[in-house]
């Protein structure tokens, strides 16, 4: 029912039926009128209505277990009743001669939440009530602290009754055991029948297309193709022939219809091949990658082998990993063995390292925390055929190129590789080209341009007068939406900004950044995407990858050092078609960046203020921008035998210069 965090005693493997004691509760009447005189307790029959309810005296019951909790799940009260399990008597005479360590005994699941602890920093919590989250519940990878906790989860998401979480094993479906009979999605497919056969083929509605009707449809939704054989895009994600869970929970989550990224992406990616994808912020494109990785999870678990890892995601901030688990999860649930692992830093390792004991299929990581992992040989990776790598540039940026290729040695040369990110500058283009084989690249808009749906505003502010014109924004009902996220460029500037709004706006505000423990940023944007804060000071840490749908105003109180940062903070105000406002202040102290602002912003339609368009560092720029363009256009000119002796004259005319 549960894969349990953490166990007590390591049970030996030739001991095949330990038994655990646990407390019960009947009626003292019940009790009476049950007894049989063998001084065993009867059976109990739970509520239909209410599971948990019906009880009020202790008794003991007995529940046999497996030893090796990786192949099996833990016990389950069988249709509701609390019975005893009658071990053999050779059985309990060999429990009996067994040493005192290998009789010591599992504590039991927890029935009610009531009886859970509260989790410390770092731990894991429940969905259900926020108490220590000690289960797995393998029906949603959720975690849980209890069976009651369990069943209000299952009944919240529409998967059973509460009185299922005591009656059933941990899916509620018709599931395999590692060595038996075939497991059954949700929707009572054969996940063998399902899946085995598996390739994505073309529709036929999109096959019946004109190559000018499809040209067409790109240029409407500024879809940007390379590579040999390009697969075509489609129009409604019915026409990838996806399992009918997998469908069901992309609707479900909330994905009606694919945007312009996903349908180029989904098709190209589901045909296994490699894919360099660029495409605005909040454009759907985790979606696009995830949807490939869980057919390919799919597939390889019903291949078979020895059940490692089939898929690794590669992200650069752990908020962006947690994220992304969160997302998987949605498209996973109650397709069965379908378990997912977070692998980050800043969390404590011990739970990260059981949770690999388990079958996971889906490992999403941060490079430094998986190359720590992979050093214990806690986990292999020999099994995967799909790596993702969620904001490529970033990971450059971040110095994590080499750590990058130090996990792709623990891979299989044979695996698909899917990149990603909002911009692709030179660097990146040349780590992709060390990553993928024959790459479809795909690009959705101007490529390294912020999103359409975003209105830019640039304001010129000098220093001093930063926080007065927050001030200002904060009070113009016209621009204010909370909640509002606005970057600053150091921890120290986020602590002071956000005391200043506190203190004068009366706000509820809150800053975040790097020195904060990973427990206070989980919570503080758990709070952001609940409407919790009105204000929220951040460093970079929010400025990449993250959906804050609710966001719809982006202050950037410090100019981003580069334009590239500066596309993905000003992402943040509008995700997944919403339309949102990015703000931003200048002054001097960013006059390298002048020519790459107005050469961004100015085809937007925004007016740029008039200290910026008559500054002397842009007119420089400006000038020294066209003198490299026109040195290009020379020496692009090709030599022919009409314009060599023209070519050879203009050298010499510049020699003597």
């Amino acid at each position: 029912m549960f894969m349990p965090r953490a166990l007590k005693v390591k049970r030996p493997t030739d001991n095949t039926s330990q038994v655990l004691k646990k407390k019960c509760k009947v009626s003292q009447e019940g009790e009476k009128e049950g007894s049989d005189g063998t001084g065993q307790p009867p059976s109990l029959k739970t509520s239909t209505t209410a599971p948990y309810e019906s009880v009020e005296t202790d008794v003991n019951t007995e529940t046999q277990v497996k030893p090796d909790y990786q192949d099996t799940h833990l016990p389950t009260l069988e249709q509701g009743t609390c019975s005893p399990v009658q071990a053999p008597e050779d059985q309990q005479s060999s429990e009996s001669e067994s040493s005192t360590e290998e009789s010591e005994e599992e504590e039991p699941v927890k029935s009610f939440r009531k009886s859970q602890r509260w989790p410390e920093p770092g731990e894991p919590v429940c969905v259900m009530c926020a108490r220590f989250g000690e289960y797995i519940c393998d029906s949603t990878d959720n975690d849980v602290c209890s069976l009651e906790c369990k069943a209000s989860h299952l009944a919240k998401m529409g998967m059973g009754t509460g009185e299922d979480a005591f009656n059933r094993d941990d899916t509620g479906e018709k599931k395999t055991s590692q060595c038996g009979q075939p497991a059954i999605d949700t929707a009572g497919n054969s996940v063998e029948d399902v899946y085995k056969d598996y390739s994505y083929k073309e529709d036929a509605f999109i096959s019946g297309l004109t190559e000018e009707q499809v040209q067409r449809v790109k240029q409407e939704l500024a879809i940007v193709t390379e590579g040999r054989e390009v697969g075509r895009p489609i129009i409604e994600f019915e026409q990838c022939n996806l399992p009918s869970t997998l469908s069901a929970n992309l609707k479900k989550a909330g994905y009606e219809a694919p945007t312009p990224v996903q349908m180029q992406m989904v098709p190209v990616g589901l045909a296994g091949r490699d894919v360099i994808a660029s495409a605005d912020t909040g454009s759907g494109k985790t979606v696009a990658f995830l949807l490939p990785v869980v057919v390919c999870a799919l597939k390889r678990l019903v291949e078979g082998g020895r059940g490692g890892p089939a898929a690794l995601i590669l992200t650069p901030t752990r908020e962006l990993a947690i994220q992304i688990e969160r997302q998987t999860k949605e498209l996973v649930m109650g397709l069965p063995n379908m378990r997912t692992g977070l692998l980050v830093g800043g969390m404590p390792l011990p739970p990260q390292l059981h949770r690999l004991k388990s079958t996971i299929k889906i490992i999403i990581a941060t490079p430094g925390r998986l190359l720590e992992i992979l050093k214990q040989k806690a986990v292999q990776l020999d099994e995967v055929r799909v790596v993702v790598v969620d904001e490529a540039d970033t990971m450059l940026k971040m110095g994590f190129q080499q750590q990058i290729l130090k996990v792709l040695e623990n891979i299989p040369e044979e695996h698909q590789t899917l990149l990603t990110s909002a911009t692709i500058p030179k660097g990146t283009e040349q780590l992709a080209a060390r990553l993928t084989q024959d790459p479809v690249r795909i690009a959705i808009g101007d490529r390294n341009q912020p999103c359409a749906d975003i209105r830019q505003i640039v304001l010129w502010v000098e220093e001093p007068s930063k926080k007065k014109k927050l001030f200002e924004i904060l009070n113009d009902g016209k621009l204010y939406q909370p909640p509002v996220v606005v970057f600053v460029d150091c921890k120290v500037g986020a602590d002071l900004l956000c005391e200043a709004v506190k203190k004068i706006m009366g706000l509820n505000t809150v800053a975040i950044h790097s020195d904060k423990t990973q427990w206070e940023r989980n919570r503080i944007l758990k709070g952001l995407l609940e409407g919790d804060f009105e204000v929220v000071v951040s460093t970079g840490v929010l400025g990449r990858g993250l959906d804050l749908v609710n966001v719809k105003l982006v202050v950037n109180f410090d100019m981003p050092p580069n334009m590239d940062e500066y596309v993905h903070q000003v992402g943040r105000a509008g995700r997944l078609g919403h339309r949102g406002t990015a703000i931003t202040f200048v002054n001097n102290d960013n006059k390298r960046l002048f020519l790459e602002v107005v050469n961004r912003v100015k085809p937007t339609g925004s007016q740029l203020p008039p200290q910026l368009l008559n500054s002397p560092h842009l007119h420089e720029q400006q000038r020294r921008d066209k003198q490299k363009a026109k040195q290009r256009g020379e020496d692009d000119i090709m030599v022919t035998k009409s314009n060599l002796l023209d070519i050879i004259q203009k050298h010499n005319r510049s020699s003597k210069r």
